[in-house]
């Protein structure tokens, strides 16, 4: 359910946008998009855990957040970042 330092350091290697970026808006996303991808698995197996939908939900809201803070930022890397984690925009 949790992400692996394995994933997690794949992830980082292809969202950053320079050598020692860990914390950038398109990592974050990056990071949220597969915890939230591994608790929607979760809910598939357990589907009345409603204190991990809560903060499922919240996961949602802060990605989108991040999303909309980027858009304003620098919509190319916006672009990009949709396109490669596949999200509906």
């Amino acid at each position: 359910m949790t992400v692996t330092k394995k994933k997690k350091k794949e992830l980082i290697e292809h969202f950053k946008t320079h050598d020692i970026d860990t914390g950038s808006a398109a990592v974050q996303i990056a990071l949220l998009s597969e915890r939230i991808n591994n608790l929607s698995e979760h809910f598939k197996k357990f589907k009345k855990d409603f204190h991990s939908r809560r903060g499922l939900l919240s996961l949602v809201g802060q990605r989108r957040r991040l999303l909309e803070y980027l858009k304003k930022k620098d919509s190319k890397r916006y672009e990009s970042v949709i396109k490669e984690l596949k999200l509906r925009k």
